[in-house]
């Protein structure tokens, strides 16, 4: 498992995992990672990959579904439940809605479908790190009315429940909150919270919309925090005005 990457002396270079079992696909993304001066630790397994995450600090993970010891969802998962935010996207063939949706539900923050292209490969990957690396915003925390958006520690809490939120979830949350009551529509969220724009993945945000609209609504009351404006979009609906701290 040994990281191919260009020369620099720069310690913080950006650090990419690609679990892929296809070496002459391994091959081609390591190449055009490593064009864009990112450090790429390759493995085949998800057993290696779980060696080089605990080895290694990584800001991004790319992996293949099929792997020889099991499916890449697994690591999702696990890595999750664990508390690691990484971001990670998922590169496999399954193409279908119900993989898709299975895919983001494991807690994957993106879903590339095989054959893709390596321009949309690049975009994605840049998206997916750019949004990892912005922890902070001018606003340091966000609240209603029973509810605490904290962008420090990227915490939520609505009506005394800790709301358990993936990374991604968390980012779609943030900004429908920074914006309340203004309707998006889902090209404006798709590029604003993941960085690229394609009709094809407007998918993408019905699925991580639908998981969060879930978690908030297990808060007491069931608040509709998320509205659905038909035909156009969605908008966050604060119970009460907002402010800020």
């Amino acid at each position: 498992m040994k990281g191919l990457h260009a020369s620099n002396p720069d310690k913080t270079i950006q650090q990419i995992l690609l679990v892929e079992d296809e070496q002459d696909l391994a091959k081609l993304v390591m190449l055009n990672l490593n064009a864009l001066n990112y450090k790429v630790f390759h493995c085949a397994t998800l057993e290696q990959a779980n060696k080089m995450v605990a080895d290694e600090s990584i800001d991004l993970i790319l992996m293949d579904r099929m792997l020889p010891d099991g499916d890449g969802i697994m690591l999702c998962q696990q890595l999750r439940e664990s508390g690691r935010e990484t971001p990670m996207m998922l590169l496999t063939a399954k193409d279908s809605e119900a993989d898709i949706v299975l895919g983001l539900e494991s807690g994957a923050d993106d879903y590339l479908v095989k054959p893709f292209s390596v321009l949309e490969l690049r975009a994605r990957v840049k998206a997916l790190l750019r949004r990892g690396a912005k922890q902070h915003t001018e606003q340091q925390r966000l609240e209603f009315n029973g509810i605490t958006i904290n962008c420090d520690t990227r915490e939520v809490v609505a009506f005394n429940n800790a709301l358990e939120l993936t990374a991604r979830e968390f980012d779609l949350l943030l900004y429908l909150a920074q914006h309340p009551q203004q309707v998006f529509s889902r090209m404006q969220l798709l590029e604003a919270v993941w960085g690229y724009s394609h009709s094809g993945y407007e998918h993408t945000v019905n699925s991580h919309i639908n998981r969060l609209r879930g978690k908030l609504s297990r808060a007491p009351g069931n608040p509709d925090l998320v509205k659905t404006v038909w035909g156009v979009g969605y908008k966050f609906a604060p119970p009460s005005n907002l402010a800020t701290q």
